[in-house]
């Protein structure tokens, strides 16, 4: 069982940036994949970066070459930098890791991005 917790949300202006971190009750550097989603009131959960073992680091579209995903396997975090931020980055984001069958989550961070 692995619990995991988010931190580094906030309200901030576009154009700015924010760092998430996500701490892992224990070591997830064999997860099968580890990495952010976001879910925005009224829409679905959508995937924002992944690190997976099979295809390595991958982005959804609307967040390529602003946000970068990365790990500290030594410290058990994850992390989502987010730079030029707009308003439809507002939502929660959540850190997952997943070792198949078993899906974690976090209980998710409030972003709020101000135009």
């Amino acid at each position: 069982q692995v619990q995991l917790v988010e931190s580094g949300g906030g309200v901030v202006e576009a154009g700015k940036s924010l760092r998430l971190s996500c701490s892992a009750s224990g070591s997830i550097f064999s997860f099968n994949a580890v990495g952010w989603y976001r879910q925005a009131p009224g829409k679905a959960r959508e995937l924002v970066a992944i690190i997976s073992r099979r295809s390595g680091t991958d982005y959804g579209d609307s967040v390529k070459g602003r946000f970068t995903v990365s790990r500290d396997n030594a410290k058990h975090m994850l992390y989502l930098q987010m730079n030029n931020l707009k308003p439809a980055a507002t939502a929660v984001y959540y850190c997952n890791a997943t070792q198949e069958p078993l899906d974690y989550w976090g209980q998710g961070t409030q972003v709020t991005v101000s135009s």
